[in-house]
């Protein structure tokens, strides 16, 4: 994967947790990147699954992972999965030492049992 449709390598991400959680105070679980605009949105497993959310108001349907160590790829529309992908703007993933889930502070203690399986 080096060049695709829906993928603007020089966009920087939103920023280092879920926009629309740190919104309104919520937490996530993991976090995703729209390879797109940068949105930064929570995962699936997260309680408010914005990154789905985005890419179902936007279109923008590939994210990347914003899990420090992880590069891979999820594309919506298709379901595919890509092990690797073009180099996205820096940072290319949310503070080591933010945690998971995060952010620090915001986590309840029965976390797992919110979480979407």
């Amino acid at each position: 994967m080096t060049e695709i449709d829906g993928i603007d390598p020089n966009i920087p991400p939103s920023g280092t947790g879920c926009a629309d959680c740190d919104a309104v105070g919520g937490w996530w679980f993991h976090l995703r990147r729209c390879a797109q605009c940068g949105h930064i949105g929570c995962c699936d497993s997260s309680p408010a699954q914005h990154a789905t959310a985005h890419w179902k108001s936007t279109g923008h349907a590939l994210v990347q992972s914003f899990e420090p160590g992880e590069d891979w790829f999820w594309n919506f529309d298709t379901g595919a999965l890509y092990e690797s992908g073009p180099a996205l703007a820096p940072p290319g993933g949310h503070p080591a030492d933010q945690p998971s889930p995060g952010p620090d502070g915001r986590v309840p203690r029965e976390w797992q049992r919110l979480l979407h399986r």
